[in-house]
């Protein structure tokens, strides 16, 4: 941890501001996640239907990820953080008071507008603020907070489930999705805008070309656009496989109890948390594109013998953390690739178009594994969609230019 000691004090700030966030942001997404099963019985949800739910989230979220980033390039990446934490926060809280698929629908959709947004300020400010010799470390630090915020929705799940009955437990958990509005009273007071920002705002607003946020879509920035959206929508897509769908495979294709199923989702996140800071580290050593490309056939070698071999539940605890590892892995150093691909007056419009496109259409794997397990097993079901995703990561990692530790220039 030599490069956290290194940390000047408003770089460990921003670095921990930015964890809390994406952390509570991951608490708030992942509830739905562990409630899927709960819905399904008392409402009488089909998979299809609760895969919606899930999709429906991520898809308005790319909307929300690309319009937080141009609102940070041109308000401040701080300032958006602040709104998008009070955003996801709420519509999380109203989640619990809904009494019906559409309301719930409607509840899921504007949450997403919050959550997307969150990741696009928070990902480019740490970006900015760390030095650039361990910014893989940093902003990889920063996203092994989904897994904390992950576990957190795991064990409120299993706490609230065993002291309320499941129909009353689920409105609870998301009650406590407001808990994230606190962070902001934190980021308003310790945390500062990047300095290589404030000098290119400094530099526009002394008459410096103004470059409007669609020129992301033109050359030569077009073919980074579509190969670093490429790149995300596998690296998303795969993920949300597993992260939507784990928790009501091990309840009902495994038959776990919410104990048990709380403890099995752990050992996964345990898995998720280590990957981040270990594909940080990896990214760093390797560079960004090998790492890509490793971690991706690990996840795949990992999913598909954890849904097709396994047999044993022991044998589902053990790979738990492996899956969990890679899967995260994966993930690690995208959000420092993405800012080291683009220029700093439209690093937080590209940045939070990329991402978000690929979240968005990623988001269409869950309602995927939804229809192909009517079909198939659920567990295979999983395994295909994974595989796909993984796929269409090393295709993209192979075609985009590397950039480890690429200092970040001001304006361009």
């Amino acid at each position: 941890m030599e490069w956290y000691r290194a940390m000047r004090t408003h770089e460990r700030r921003a670095l921990w501001a930015c964890f809390g966030g994406w952390a509570l942001d991951a608490m708030d997404v992942q509830m739905y996640a562990v409630v899927i099963p709960t819905l399904i019985a008392v409402w009488g949800l089909t998979r299809a239907q609760a895969g919606l739910l899930g999709t429906v989230t991520l898809v308005v979220s790319s909307v929300g990820g690309w319009i937080a980033g141009i609102l940070a390039d041109r308000y401040g990446r701080v300032r958006v953080l602040q709104l998008t934490i009070l955003w996801f926060s709420l519509f999380t809280f109203l989640s619990g008071l809904t009494t019906s698929y559409a309301q719930l629908f409607g509840a899921r959709a504007l949450q997403g507008l919050g959550f997307g947004g969150e990741w696009a300020a928070g990902a480019v400010l740490i970006a900015e603020t760390v030095d650039a010799r361990y910014r893989g470390k940093a902003v990889a630090a920063v996203q092994s907070g989904w897994s904390v915020g992950y576990g957190t929705a795991a064990l409120l799940f299993a706490l609230l489930f065993n002291l309320f009955p499941a129909a009353q437990a689920w409105r609870y958990l998301f009650f406590v999705g407001l808990s994230p509005a606190l962070l902001v009273f934190v980021v308003r007071r310790y945390v500062q805008e990047p300095a290589v920002y404030v000098a290119t705002r400094r530099q526009i607003q002394a008459g410096a070309e103004k470059t409007p946020f669609w020129d992301i879509f033109r050359p030569p920035l077009a073919g980074t656009t579509l190969l670093a959206s490429l790149l995300t929508l596998g690296i998303l897509g795969g993920n949300y496989n597993v992260l939507t769908w784990l928790p009501t495979y091990l309840r009902t294709v495994r038959h776990l109890s919410y104990t048990n199923t709380g403890g099995f989702l752990l050992v996964n996140i345990l898995g998720s948390f280590s990957g981040y800071l270990v594909g940080g580290y990896i990214s760093d050593t390797l560079g960004r594109r090998r790492a890509f490309m490793l971690l991706a056939v690990a996840a795949t070698l990992t999913v598909l013998v954890y849904m097709f071999v396994a047999t044993s539940n022991g044998a589902i605890l053990v790979l738990g953390f492996p899956l969990g590892f890679f899967q995260s892995g994966v993930n690690a150093g995208v959000g420092a690739f993405l800012a080291e691909l683009f220029p700093t007056r439209l690093r937080g419009s590209a940045q939070g178009f990329c991402y978000n496109a690929g979240r968005g259409i990623g988001a269409l794997f869950p309602t995927g594994v939804g229809l192909l397990s009517e079909r198939i097993p659920l567990g295979q079901a999983i395994g295909i969609n994974a595989t796909l995703a993984y796929a269409l990561v090393i295709l993209a990692a192979w075609r985009l230019p590397e950039t480890k530790a690429k200092e970040l220039k001001v304006y361009g």
